[in-house]
């Protein structure tokens, strides 16, 4: 149950869990006055993937600036802020332990109350940036590179997780593939980019079915039959077209997460239903579930891409509901690098 807010309340939101330093300030959980990113995909592309010493040092190196470019942007000092948030899970732990330590700091030297938010409530939370009249409850698929939830949200804050991957999460997936036909890192775009000049069609990728929950998500299977296909076509001196596969699995792995939410869809009988997460950027998926939703009668919603990746907006939005919840944390809060959805 939410307090009754009383005033204003402006956040300052840090997030450092993966391969971003990102810092926003927030104002009443919907009202977005900065938004500061600092990428470091040029640094892990040299590597084909996230280097998780490299990035903790990264953003032991920028995450001042960030913050002080947040503020700055947002016409704001320390005094006018009135709650200091951070993500402290899931993610790199030393990634996360920056971001930590950082908003403890904060708080504590500004005398700020201090709120931790998990990752992916700030991804679902980032729906609400953009669609004011968007309230719970509602269904949410959470896609990105380290997670795949199917998930109830049944009020502020309040989730009941419907399915998740059993195993490679579907931006993973993306990333592997990616990787296995020469296109690079970061997979997701990639992926999107190269399948606009390929035959979804050309070849049938595998959709697995987990059969103790029908919600439950399997990419590893795809993945390996991608990397199979084209071993085979080594072995046979078949041409690979890149494009091909590129649309094929791309094709494989939205169909299932549509199916999949869809069911979810029409057994709950909700009709509000929301994306979040890095893959939420992809055109295909997003078109293919304004489709499906669409023809329920089932209002859609999602992120601008700049939302979907991570950034520091959507942990201020979490962290407002949250707060408004009653949560405090202590400067005892740390890092929790395999934090569950809904664990405090």
């Amino acid at each position: 149950m939410l307090a009754e807010k009383q005033e204003d309340i402006v956040i300052l939101a840090i997030e450092s869990s993966c391969d971003e330093t990102a810092a926003a300030v927030v104002k009443n959980g919907r009202e977005v006055l900065s938004n500061i990113i600092s990428s470091q995909i040029d640094l892990h592309t040299l590597y084909g993937g996230v280097v998780p010493e490299l990035a903790s040092r990264k953003h032991i190196e920028r995450i001042n600036q960030v913050i002080e470019e947040a503020l700055s942007e947002a016409g704001m000092d320390l005094e006018g802020i009135d709650v200091v948030a951070a993500t402290y899970g899931p993610g790199l732990v030393g990634a996360l332990l920056v971001g930590v330590a950082e908003a403890k700091a904060i708080a504590y030297a500004a005398k700020k109350p201090l709120v931790g938010v998990h990752h992916i409530e700030g991804h679902i939370s980032a729906n609400y940036i953009e669609n004011q009249d968007l309230e719970p409850p509602f269904l949410c698929l959470v896609v990105s590179g380290g997670h795949t939830h199917l998930v109830k949200v049944a009020d502020y804050g309040v989730y009941e997780i419907l399915g998740r991957t059993r195993d490679d999460a579907a931006g993973e997936a993306f990333d592997k593939v990616a990787r296995a036909i020469g296109l690079g890192y970061p997979g997701g775009p990639k992926i999107e980019q190269a399948a606009k000049e390929g035959n979804p069609d050309a070849i049938v990728f595998p959709k697995a079915k987990v059969a103790e929950n029908p919600y439950d998500f399997s990419f590893s299977g795809v993945k390996s039959a991608v990397l199979n296909y084209i071993n085979g076509c080594h072995m046979k001196d078949i041409p690979i077209v890149e494009a091909d596969i590129a649309a094929a699995f791309q094709k494989a792995v939205t169909e299932v997460l549509i199916e999949h939410a869809m069911m979810a869809l029409d057994e709950l009988h909700m009709d509000k239903f929301a994306i979040a997460g890095g893959v939420a950027s992809n055109r295909a998926l997003r078109d293919g579930m304004e489709a499906a939703c669409k023809r329920r009668g089932v209002a859609f919603y999602h992120p601008s891409p700049v939302f979907c990746t991570d950034n520091a907006a959507m942990i201020g939005v979490a962290a407002y509901y949250e707060y408004l919840a009653g949560r405090r944390d202590g400067w005892d809060l740390n890092a929790v690098p395999n934090l569950k959805l809904g664990e405090r």
